[in-house]
């Protein structure tokens, strides 16, 4: 009687790796950043991701989907913040958790944060959907325009001198907020960004008295 061979071993087979859409969008973002969207191919989000197109797109529904999900997750951060602040009671403490708030947010550790958005590829770059240039300077007149109707409020109910400007205040809280920006992407550490956030808000303060 021959014998008969023995069924081959099956391989034992690991549990998938879960996905992790933050850190997708995360990883995304880095490439869409330095490189804009354009710029970016589909083979080359698949490979940083570690999925295959068809798990790309039932994921976010396109390249496209994939980037505006990237630019929203981001720049929202910021409008957060100016959420945020508003609700303060005192308006010096507004200015201060604006401009400190976002001093954290620009300096987040790289394994965390893809970067600033602001000085990045993909502000000369746009889906047919999503003009990123457009889309910020929206968000950027929209936090003025909550800070400004702030400053109003706070000149209104006496926190504020009464011959305090809110536009021009709100103008220089916003130059600083853009000076602190730039300087993060120059690579300035986050402790000296902190020390200018902080003396802006007492420059302010004393100002307003």
């Amino acid at each position: 009687m021959s014998e008969q061979p023995s069924p081959p071993k099956t391989r034992p087979r690991g549990r998938p790796r879960a996905f992790d859409r933050d850190r997708a969008v995360l990883e995304a973002a880095r490439l869409f950043w330095r490189r804009g969207y354009s710029g970016t191919s589909t083979r080359a989000l698949t490979v940083a991701l570690g999925l295959s197109t068809s798990s790309l797109y039932a994921a976010f529904g396109s390249k496209a989907g994939l980037f505006e999900e990237a630019v929203r997750t981001y720049a929202e951060r910021y409008r957060e913040i100016y959420e945020r602040a508003v609700t303060e009671p005192d308006f010096g403490a507004v200015v201060a958790r604006v401009l400190v708030d976002s001093v954290q947010e620009f300096t987040q550790p790289g394994d965390r944060h893809p970067g600033c958005l602001v000085t990045s590829a993909v502000m000369s770059d746009s889906t047919s959907t999503l003009d990123t240039a457009v889309y910020m300077a929206e968000l950027h007149a929209a936090n003025e325009r909550l800070l400004r109707a702030r400053a109003e409020r706070a000149v209104r109910d006496g926190h504020l001198p009464a011959g305090c400007d809110p536009a021009s205040l709100t103008g220089l809280v916003q130059s600083l907020w853009h000076g602190l920006s730039a300087r993060s992407t120059l690579g300035t550490p986050r402790e000296e960004l902190m020390a200018s956030a902080r003396l802006g808000h007492e420059l302010i303060r004393l100002h307003l008295g």
